[in-house]
């Protein structure tokens, strides 16, 4: 298996990709992702980054991460926000070897972490991080403000 980073010319197998991906996790109605989008934050924007994971220059999956900061630990870190292998490519060890990148870009750019999350019945995927080492972080609560509630919020900032 090959690992390279993403090009612009990526954006419309990345977007496959990730709808893959939402429609394993019974999300994909909620995919607003296009093209276009990807394209702006991806590459212009530049604020996150993607790996392609390939055999014989066909696409089996990807990883999309961007960097986030730890105030206790007072460096950066890596947090993946999803890895995709396709089905028919999963274990083969092809997500290890993207895992093992991670963590090694990780460990090149001096970041202090690599951290994701995981949906709970996910139950296969949980098995796979524990193997790994991965540490489950069970006593914090994730909490999410978007669409009009993130509006709405925002909007206090301006009374």
């Amino acid at each position: 298996m090959d690992i390279r980073f993403a090009v612009e010319r990526d954006v419309p197998i990345i977007l496959e990709l990730i709808q893959e991906l939402a429609d394993y996790e019974n999300l994909l109605a909620e995919v607003e992702a296009t093209e276009e989008i990807l394209k702006e934050n991806l590459f212009i924007e530049q604020k996150a980054e993607v790996i392609i994971a390939e055999i014989d220059h066909k696409v089996i999956g990807f990883a999309l991460f961007f960097s986030n900061f730890s105030t206790f630990l007072g460096k950066p870190g890596m947090y993946l926000e999803d890895l995709y292998i396709r089905p028919q490519y999963r274990n083969y060890g092809y997500g290890k070897q993207i895992i093992s990148y991670l963590a090694w870009l990780a460990v090149d750019r001096d970041y202090g972490r690599l951290e994701w999350w995981c949906l709970d019945n996910n139950t296969s995927s949980i098995g796979f991080y524990n193997s790994l080492g991965a540490v489950s972080m069970d006593e914090w609560t994730v909490f999410r403000l978007s669409g009009q509630g993130l509006k709405d919020i925002a909007k206090l900032g301006e009374e």
